[in-house]
C-alpha cells in the first residue's frame, strides 16, 4: 500500500490550503462559476445539478482501516451518510456543501488521502486487482508498477 513521503505530505497540505483559499473566493463573490471551475475539478470537485459532488483517490483501490473509519467519518459529517464507490476504486460524495470541502480535503490528508486527479482532463485512478499480491498464480505482484504509473501520471 502506497505512504505519503513528507514531499506528499507538504504538497496535499499546500494543496488543501490553496483550495481553500479558492473556495473562499468563490463564496465571496471574487471568483465566478467559470473561473472557479478548473480550479475545483483539480481538487476532484464536480458541480452537478442539485448540489457538488467530491470525488476521493484510492490508489490502486487500497484503503487501511484508518482510511475507511475517515470516510465513513466524512460520510456522517458532511454528507448524507453513504458514499459511493466508483468503476476505477475511487469514493465520491454526492451532497458536501462547498464551504465543507476544504476540510473535508483537510481531514483526508490526515490519513494520506486526497481528491487530486480525480476528474476533469487528465490521468485518473490507476486499479489493480484486489488481490494483488496474495494471488496464488499471481506472476508479478502489479502494485509496484500500478505505483510508478500513479508517480509519473
Amino acid at each position: 500500500m502506497y505512504r505519503y513521503d513528507e514531499f506528499d505530505h507538504t504538497l496535499v497540505r499546500e494543496r488543501v490550503e490553496q483550495f481553500r483559499d479558492q473556495v473562499t473566493r468563490r463564496l465571496d463573490g471574487q471568483l465566478s462559476e467559470e473561473q472557479f471551475k478548473p480550479l475545483r475539478l483539480m481538487n476532484g470537485l464536480y458541480l452537478q445539478l442539485n448540489a457538488y459532488m467530491l470525488r476521493v483517490a484510492i490508489p490502486y483501490g487500497v484503503l487501511a482501516a484508518a482510511q475507511m473509519r475517515k470516510l465513513a467519518e466524512l460520510a456522517r459529517v458532511y454528507d448524507r451518510g453513504y458514499g459511493h464507490f466508483t468503476t476505477r476504486q475511487n469514493i465520491q460524495f454526492n451532497w458536501p456543501m462547498l464551504e465543507d470541502v476544504p476540510d473535508m480535503l483537510a481531514e483526508l490528508a490526515s490519513v494520506e488521502m486526497h481528491a487530486i486527479q480525480t476528474s476533469g482532463n487528465c490521468i485518473r485512478n490507476v486499479t489493480a486487482d484486489p488481490f494483488a499480491g496474495v494471488a496464488a498464480d499471481e506472476i508479478e505482484d502489479p502494485r509496484v508498477w500500478a505505483e510508478i504509473v500513479r508517480q509519473w501520471s
